[in-house]
Order: C-alpha cells, then structure tokens, then sequence
C-alpha cells in the first residue's frame, strides 16, 4: 500500500495513515518496499528467487498486524496486511511447487 506515496506526497499519505514523528523513516520504507515491487515486478525476467517475495511479504504483514493491534499504527494497514498475506501465500506457493 505505501510504496513511493510518502517520498512522492507525505501530507496525503499521513492524512490516510496518521501522523508521523519520523518522516525520514516512512520515506525510507517506503523506498524499500518500492523497491522489492520492482524487483518482484520482473522476477520471472530476471529468475530472482521468490524467497524474496515471500520473506518481504511476511515482514510487512508481521509489522502491519501487530502495530494495527496494540494501536501504534492507524488500522488502514490492516488492508495492507490482507494484500501481503495474498502475496505472502502466493509466494510460499511458488516456492513449494518449485521445490517438487
């Protein structure tokens, strides 16, 4: 869900998420998820393992649901926490199939 949105428009990103205290820290995350996107993007270009996908996944989730819960992140990221379980699963699957 994040992605570039912060580094693009901080002020809107924070008027759905919440506000924030370390900017430099969501912008930074947010270039990191931008990138695994990308890489994930051309995996099957450039044979990257779907480990990535899926370990990246599972992390966002993790943090999403957890935060979510005890109320130091706004619950919209329990949105972004049913796509990473998608993508999350989706990967995992790719992975067993590849290990047959």
């Amino acid at each position: 869900m994040a992605g570039i949105w912060p580094v693009l428009h901080i002020h809107s990103f924070m008027l759905v998420t919440g506000p924030k205290t370390d900017i430099w820290l969501v912008q930074m995350v947010g270039l990191l998820s931008f990138s695994i996107g990308i890489t994930l993007l051309f995996q099957n270009r450039y044979r990257i393992p779907p480990a990535l996908n899926a370990l990246s996944a599972i992390s966002f989730l993790i943090i999403d649901v957890y935060y979510s819960l005890t109320d130091t992140i706004s619950n919209i990221y329990l949105a972004d926490a049913v796509l990473e379980a998608v993508f999350g699963l989706t990967a995992i699957i790719r992975l067993m199939k590849r290990a047959e």
